[in-house]
């Protein structure tokens, strides 16, 4: 009796050893190189684009559509350093980007039901914000105003400037399963975005940004930053090499930019601003 009780326990022993091996362990790591940098000061109650300024550690960004049409001005501590007025309509304006000139762009491209005939990018120089370029566009393959639903996507939240062309990516509304790529010229003007690629995503795009030495695209979506390298030119970017980077708990992130060629800073609806560390 006592040898088959020996026995019983010995296997008994194994089977919970064999049990615990085989069970994964669940997944408690965090991102490496993500961090929350402060608050947003009370003015910004949407941060939707953000844009980095030749000054260190200066940035500018915006509210979401319907606010009042100024930029703010601030630092990583999340002080409000300037607010700059603007005498413009802010009807649904997703994001900003700069040229090599220090030339501001603010891309006026939400279209959430994919019927606007009046999207724009506004360019302006800081030094002189009262003079104000209007680059309008449409979508050189939208036909309808709206299209059938599973055909949204002509909505943009992410855009960035290289090379004297702005890109612009969309938000797929429709099947959100692909983020298409257009190409607008950097001119004042009447224009047509031009398709230039399509790249299968399955995420909603809320934000981009193109680091200084045009090496590394980065898109933002669903708490996830993705990461685009080893391409020949920016605007094939998406047949680069892609890593995807979860951001935890960081919420309805909008607004990016590259503070420079290794480190992104990045907004959230929710009123915060973190820095994330390639």
């Amino acid at each position: 009796m006592i040898k088959i009780t020996a026995v019983l326990i010995a296997v008994v022993g194994l089977m919970t050893f064999f049990f615990y091996e085989t069970v994964p362990e669940p997944d408690i790591t965090t991102t490496r190189g993500f961090e929350k940098l402060a608050n947003l000061p009370n003015e910004v109650e949407e941060s939707s684009g953000l844009v980095a300024l030749p000054q260190q550690g200066l940035y500018l960004t915006h509210n979401d559509a319907g606010n009042k049409p100024y930029l703010y001005k601030l630092n990583e501590e999340g002080q409000l350093i300037e607010t700059i007025k603007l005498d413009l309509k802010n009807k649904d304006w997703e994001d900003l980007t700069m040229d090599d000139q220090g030339n501001i762009y603010i891309a006026d491209t939400g279209n959430n039901n994919n019927n606007r005939r009046d999207l724009a990018v506004f360019k302006l120089d800081l030094q002189r914000p009262e003079r104000v370029q209007a680059i309008r566009y449409t979508y050189e393959d939208q036909q309808e105003f709206p299209p059938p639903k599973k055909e949204r996507n002509f909505d943009s939240e992410a855009s960035f400037w290289y090379g004297g062309a702005i890109y612009l990516v969309t938000k797929d509304r429709g099947r959100g399963e692909t983020a298409k790529l257009y190409q607008l010229p950097d001119k004042p003007g009447q224009h047509q975005a031009k398709l230039i690629g399509r790249h299968a995503l399955k995420t909603q795009v809320t934000g981009a940004a193109i680091s200084p030495d045009g090496r590394t695209v980065a898109l933002l979506g669903d708490e996830k930053l993705h990461l685009y390298t080893g391409f020949q030119e920016p605007a094939t970017f998406y047949k680069g090499r892609h890593e995807e980077v979860e951001l935890k708990k960081a919420g309805q992130t909008e607004g990016l930019t590259f503070r420079d060629n290794s480190t992104l800073i990045i907004s959230s609806e929710g009123g915060s601003l973190y820095r994330y560390t390639l």
